[in-house]
């Protein structure tokens, strides 16, 4: 059991009580089941991207659902500004207008303008009175300009708000931005699971963490350190990690935070389904995350691969040759740990070793066909992050991520399937949240963990499996927490929660898979448009490694 381990009360309470100690992936999935089941989970949605765009389109259906009731006001505010790409926040405020008494007040404020404000008795009450406000001014714009499918409406500048008189409570303003919170939470979910496990303290330097922020706060849900893959031949069996990159590692364990909330909401228990992360949207039947929350990325250092271009190439790119920008900026492979531009044929000469594609790449990947994957794809919407937040201990330019992971994929959007988009990400350096320095005995090792682990797990990144000494084993076979195997397992009983039979008659891992069409649909297209503007083709690993069933 994890020693010393507590969590503060900012939305996420600390999960799991029963030692887990399953005999196989599908016992290991029904112990995070019953870690999650009495305990309470993350309410709401946050901030999207800002945009320096006035004119806004309101899209109608979104408006039509709002006014018919459908949808809350604060849902529909968050909508709209996923949609439209604006910053939109509700803030804490002050009462108006003189009135006394005991009230909440709450503003929506919009790329940076601010509307009316609304009060009520529980601060609930005063931030749908506020999305309300703000929501009747932008639709009453929309339907004075008589456009019936889509309307164009200015948001106000920020010269033209005239700010009201505030009287009563005193201002409520949030004291630490999201810079200071993503680290500050990393930092003290790493530091507590490390004085737990000091053996295993130098395998940290390398660390990839998933955070969600609601209105009270942010909470780590994934974590995830290591900075190589496996060595081993690729195997029909599924119980081999073949990439435990810190970003990798953190993905998968942010997938098992995923399943879990699944399971809630499929349990049929209304106090359960409460607990979990997600809601249904009515029409398309699929699952989001509940309204005001959002997902964010914390890195330790940047990514291996493009993201680390060299800063000749990004400050004069014309001086250089068509065949260095291609190699720079293009798909890198990784070998062992090791790194090759896709241009490069030294990568081939490694035989029968697991080729993965670079982090840099994968997190490409990801932003365009969300974090959730194939098999999640089948119950939940693309799963994409808000920021990307880089610790400055490891890293002082952060220019080659964001070409890397926006500049190679413009102009992709009109080309996916419904639902999938290119998600660009706020990028932004920050306060190192762990140690950068590691022993290079430890390198090959690998930790990961997710919201409700009561111990972490180690994982040999060359072998591909669990240590001897992991305070987490799923079996005597030391296969992984995170392997495709135990991902299936959760898949097929998830499926059965959710009553899919047409999920659950799927043979193999890999014909789970390709039934997710619309997810395939949009990768096929990801790797022909990264081909076709020149970047290389993507590494697809042996088939053989997905053929493999339960």
């Amino acid at each position: 059991m994890l020693r010393g381990t507590s969590f503060r009360r900012s939305g996420l309470s600390h999960i799991g009580r029963t030692n887990i100690s399953p005999s196989s992936s599908h016992g290991n999935l029904l112990s995070d089941f019953n870690d999650i089941n009495n305990n309470k989970c993350l309410p709401g949605k946050a901030l999207s991207p800002k945009t320096n765009s006035k004119q806004k389109i309101l899209p109608r259906e979104v408006i039509d659902r709002y006014k018919s009731g459908e949808t809350h006001p604060v849902s529909a505010l968050y909508q709209l500004s996923q949609v439209l790409q604006f910053q939109m926040d509700l803030k804490e405020t002050v009462t108006t207008a003189g009135i006394t008494g005991f009230y909440f007040a709450f503003c929506v404020v919009i790329d940076g303008v601010q509307y009316k404000t609304g009060m009520g008795i529980t601060k609930k009450e005063a931030r749908a009175k506020a999305a309300e406000l703000a929501l009747e001014e932008l639709v009453a714009c929309s339907e004075n300009a008589g456009i019936p499918s889509e309307v164009s409406v200015t948001v106000r500048d920020k010269d033209s708000f005239i700010p009201e008189v505030h009287s009563g409570r005193a201002v409520m303003e949030r004291k630490n931005p999201l810079k200071d919170q993503v680290p500050s939470a990393v930092r003290e979910i790493f530091t507590r699971l490390m004085d737990s496990y000091p053996e295993f303290s130098a395998c940290g330097g390398t660390a990839a963490a998933f955070v969600m922020q609601s209105p009270t706060g942010c909470e780590v849900i994934a974590l995830g350190t290591g900075c190589s893959n496996t060595r081993a031949s690729p195997a029909p069996t599924g119980r081999i990690l073949h990439d435990s990159h810190a970003v990798v590692t953190a993905r998968r364990s942010l997938m098992r935070f995923l399943y879990k909330n699944l399971l809630l909401f499929f349990s049929k228990n209304p106090s359960l389904e409460e607990k979990s992360v997600f809601q249904q949207d009515q029409t398309t039947k699929l699952l989001s995350f509940k309204n005001h929350l959002t997902l964010h990325l914390y890195l330790s250092q940047l990514p291996k691969g493009a993201a680390q271009i060299p800063s000749q190439l990004r400050l004069n790119p014309l001086s250089i040759s068509a065949w260095e920008v291609n190699n720079q900026i293009g798909l890198h492979v990784v070998v062992e740990g090791k790194v090759f531009s896709k241009f490069s044929s030294s990568y081939e000469q490694m035989g029968s070793h697991v080729v993965s594609m670079s982090a840099t790449d994968k997190i490409t990947q990801w932003l365009v066909l969300g974090f959730q994957g194939a098999l999640l794809s089948h119950f939940i919407e693309p799963v994409y992050i808000n920021s990307v937040f880089v610790g400055e201990g490891g890293c002082s330019d952060i220019r080659g991520l964001q070409m890397a992971v926006s500049q190679r994929v413009d102009g992709i959007t009109s080309t996916l399937p419904l639902y999938y988009c290119v998600y660009r990400p706020l990028i932004s350096l920050v306060t190192s949240a762990v140690p950068t320095d590691t022993q290079l005995s430890q390198k090959s090792l690998s930790f990961n963990w997710s919201h409700g682990d009561l111990t972490t797990e180690a994982v040999d990144a060359l072998e591909g499996r669990s240590t001897e000494d992991s305070p987490f084993k799923s079996s005597p076979a030391l296969a992984s927490r995170l392997c495709k195997a135990a991902m299936l397992s959760r898949f097929n009983l998830v499926a059965k929660e959710a009553q899919r039979e047409e999920l659950l008659a799927a043979v193999t891992y890999r014909e789970a898979k390709m039934m997710a069409k619309p997810y395939q649909e949009a990768k096929s297209v990801l790797k022909s448009y990264l081909a076709r503007k020149g970047y290389g083709q993507w590494v697809e690993k042996p088939p053989i490694s997905d053929h493999f069933s339960m």
